[in-house]
């Protein structure tokens, strides 16, 4: 699972980060609001802790930009207030959860798994990229009348490269999702799969291509509305 903390005070941001590491998330850590949002547009990550007094743009602002752009990743929305008025205030932006500080860090990572577990739930039957759909259910990839049935290792990679679009997702980001942190998986490992998938958008005849970066990752090319 990968988690993104935006959390202005620097101390807390790394002990966040060291929770999270040590049930073997992948975990980065922002400061600003700015940076926040740039990184959580990318559609990149599974969780977003996001503190609520934050440089630049606050908490709500952040979350709000994030849903007005269809970014539908969870948030869990941190703050050293406990009035409800500000509980209230995250909710309407578009958070899902909300703590208060000081946390029990048990208690934090129950609610980081329950929001995860969630937005398997409400995440729908099919991901939509282009002429292109992905039904999650199935694992069948689809456009018009046209269909295949993935691998499990290639719908976990195709499911990545649409889920974040145009961004390019780096070859370590694949290898630790779908082969897992402690793999021993090679980079050819990855262009294997992605050269499968190649073929299978071809079989449909699809706008949709994988676009390689060379020593860095892939990304999904198509024509734009």
């Amino acid at each position: 699972m990968r988690v993104l903390i935006v959390e202005d005070e620097v101390r807390l941001g790394e002990a966040l980060t060291q929770i999270m590491l040590e049930q073997r998330y992948q975990a980065e850590a922002v400061t600003t609001g700015v940076d926040g949002l740039d990184y959580a547009l990318t559609g990149q990550y599974d969780v977003i802790v996001l503190d609520v007094m934050l440089p630049g743009l606050d908490g709500f602002e952040v979350v709000r930009r994030l849903r007005a752009a269809h970014i539908s990743t969870p948030v869990l929305m941190l703050t050293a207030k406990d009035e409800l008025t500000d509980k209230v205030s995250g909710l309407d932006h578009g958070a899902d959860d909300y703590m208060t500080k000081p946390f029990d860090s048990e208690e934090l990572l129950a609610r980081v798994r329950a929001l995860t577990r969630r937005q398997g739930e409400v995440q729908g039957e099919t991901m939509a990229v282009s002429d292109l759909a992905l039904d999650l259910s199935t694992r069948c990839l689809r456009r018009g009348d046209k269909s295949i049935r993935l691998g499990f290792k290639e719908f976990e990679v195709m499911r990545l490269l649409m889920r974040g679009a145009n961004a390019v997702v780096p070859k370590e980001d694949i290898i630790a999702r779908v082969w897992g942190l402690d793999s021993d998986t090679e980079d050819n490992n990855v262009e294997v799969y992605v050269s499968f998938l190649r073929k299978k958008l071809s079989y449909l005849d699809s706008a949709v291509q994988i676009r390689t970066v060379r020593k860095v990752g892939y990304f999904l090319e198509f024509p734009q509305a």
